[in-house]
């Protein structure tokens, strides 16, 4: 056990990744900040391959396997980092090291090598939701995304949406959030998906996600929270933050007793064609929850 310990050591000690600590330190205290990770809830990934060499890479098969539910063929000899299950974001933000994991899926892609161990000399294994982590990284990887990071947060906003009869839909869901602010339109013109009730970590709920990720950036998980993928864990952040400020907008307004005008549905469309002229988006991408 000793050497698996210093074996962890070492690697939260590469130059590469103490960068990578610090970023994710901040996101774990923003999530905690805005209430979406009460407890030991959020979760995240990052495909952190590029790091490290072949040679440092195959180390990881040293350690103890554990045996996957399902292979992974696209995801052999990769490696993650991923934050430990029943963790919380409040502690990460604190001390990452502590809370974080490394994940190896070995060359057969049906067993993983999982080493993280912090000053509390006990070991982290990876969240409850690591399936589902591994099941849309494997997706990143077969649509030669450049997109690395998964995260998992309980929005209250987007939630709470999901609580209310007239948006059981992302059609609805989006064509509000979409009408409340244009920085909607710009960042998130694809809108985001909409996964009715499953068990949280089951398979249903992962290839439901699966499907909709092939569409959207963003997925809610209706009464649960949201997955966002991104290059980075400040942009998977604030894919969720500008859909949160949305709905954030409409129900300040429902608060006041008022019925929320938003753009009209010439505006949106106005927003969609301006943007889309500034190459700033793909209008085929808004359209398609339209």
């Amino acid at each position: 056990m000793e050497n698996q310990v210093n074996f962890a050591a070492d690697l939260f000690n590469k130059k590469e990744l103490k960068t990578l600590q610090d970023e994710i330190a901040g996101i774990a205290q923003y999530l905690w900040e805005r209430g979406w990770a009460e407890r030991n809830a959020g979760n995240f990934s990052i495909n952190i391959t590029g790091m490290f060499s072949r040679q440092e890479l195959e180390a990881f098969s040293s350690l103890p396997s554990l045996t996957l539910a399902k292979t992974y063929p696209d995801l052999a000899r990769t490696l993650f980092l991923i934050s430990g299950t029943g963790t919380r974001m409040r502690d990460v933000a604190v001390n990452p090291t502590d809370f974080l994991c490394f994940v190896y899926v070995g060359g057969s892609a049906d067993s993983c090598h999982i080493s993280g161990w912090g000053s509390r000399e006990s070991k982290v294994n990876p969240t409850s939701e690591l399936a589902t982590h591994l099941a849309i990284q494997q997706l990143l990887i077969q649509q030669k995304s450049t997109e690395k990071v998964v995260l998992h947060a309980h929005v209250t906003e987007l939630i709470a949406l999901t609580q209310l009869a007239p948006f059981k839909t992302a059609e609805a869901i989006n064509a509000m959030l979409w009408c409340m602010h244009p920085e909607t339109m710009l960042f998130v013109p694809e809108g985001l998906g909409l996964i009715p009730f499953n068990l949280p970590g089951s398979e249903n709920m992962a290839m439901a996600t699966l499907r909709e990720l092939g569409k959207h950036k963003a997925i809610l998980w209706e009464k649960h929270g949201c997955i966002a993928v991104g290059n980075s864990c400040p942009e998977a952040f604030d894919t969720l933050d500008i859909l949160a400020k949305s709905a954030r907008i409409y129900f300040l307004c429902k608060s006041a007793g008022l019925e929320p005008e938003g753009f009209t549905s010439v505006q949106v469309d106005e927003l969609r064609t301006h943007y889309a002229a500034l190459g700033q988006i793909n209008r085929g991408d808004s359209d398609k929850n339209v």
